[in-house]
């Protein structure tokens, strides 16, 4: 069948770009990455299939670890959202030079050693963060240092799926603790409701005191608000510092808001009764929060954009995307 605007002799009249987009279509994933290890041949296959296989255990420790404890279970979407911004940025990929070096496999091999002395010294820490090393290896091996500096951000996100050593942890938790239950005695007493007084991070309130333990630390909050922070401001913020500064705002407003939460605690305890401060109630309150402190992050960007644009700090582009004249 002859297409409209071709010549006489049945050659389209598309540009020779246009050409291999109408010839490539709009691949998936699993093409895409199948037109890279193409050119290896079953050699390149092979290799993929060994570091899946190298990985398992350290996968599947993994997904037991976000499924069993709340503190990371935000790691199930941390691949996903990981995915997605490859995929948001896959026209841009596709026009990056593909020079494969083998320094990629050096870092594989170096990536694989750090594997082993981390499963022979039971150190999971260690045997995690080598699987971040093997793909930057391999995204280097295939594609080049180009390909990996391009995708830099999302792989470099992964790392939020990853626990934190627990001695890390533990200095994190203890302090977030002692935080949160100053921050709601402090708010208690200024309002003045009832008698409140607290010795650690126990509050002593009439008829019973409340205990800020680890879970009521803020660190599942704060885990999970850091990678919505590192998120959101990729894909809406082109300005690298305001990024950065995204990230950086995001702890004092976790850390607020979980305050706020162990205030609220403290409140439905004293006027609800003892039950109040647990079981769903207690649940909710921290989705609750969790909301709440999304929302102010937004806020806090909608000030920092308002204000860039008024002080003439606002790229053109960025300033008619924020007044709804950009794309």
């Amino acid at each position: 069948m002859a297409l409209a605007g071709t010549k006489a002799t049945g050659t389209a009249s598309h540009p020779p770009d246009q050409e291999i987009l109408l010839e490539r279509g709009s691949p998936s994933g699993f093409s895409t990455v199948w037109q890279t290890l193409k050119p290896f041949g079953w050699q390149g296959l092979l290799l993929v299939a060994v570091m899946a296989a190298l990985y398992a255990p350290v996968l599947r420790g993994l997904v037991e670890q976000w499924y069993n404890e709340p503190d990371y279970s935000h790691g199930f979407l941390v691949p996903l959202i990981s995915a997605y911004l490859i995929w948001r940025r896959r026209d841009k990929l596709r026009l990056v030079p593909q020079h494969p070096s083998f320094w990629g496999m050096v870092l594989v091999i170096v990536s694989i050693g750090f594997l082993v002395l981390g499963s022979l010294g039971a150190e999971l820490f260690l045997s995690r963060i080598s699987l971040v090393g093997t793909i930057c290896g391999l995204v280097i091996y295939f594609c080049g240092t180009s390909m990996l500096r391009a995708m830099a951000f999302p792989i470099a996100f992964l790392l939020f799926a990853i626990p934190i050593p627990v001695i890390i942890y533990n200095e994190i938790v203890f302090p977030l603790q002692f935080v949160a239950s100053r921050f709601a005695t402090w708010t208690l007493e200024t309002l003045n409701l009832f008698p409140i007084m607290r010795e650690g991070n126990v509050l002593i309130i009439p008829g019973m005191s409340l205990e800020v333990v680890e879970a009521c630390s803020g660190i599942r909050s704060l885990m999970s608000l850091l990678a919505l922070a590192a998120a959101y401001g990729y894909m809406v913020e082109r300005s690298v510092p305001v990024r950065w500064l995204l990230i950086v705002a995001m702890f004092p407003l976790a850390i607020i808001s979980n305050g706020t939460r162990v205030m609220i605690t403290a409140l439905m305890a004293n006027y609800i009764g003892p039950k109040a401060a647990e079981g769903f109630m207690h649940e909710f309150s921290g989705w609750v929060i969790f909301v709440v402190a999304t929302a102010l992050f937004l806020l806090f960007h909608s000030a920092v954009t308002f204000i860039r644009k008024k002080l003439g700090w606002l790229p053109d582009k960025e300033a008619a995307a924020s007044s709804g004249v950009g794309q």
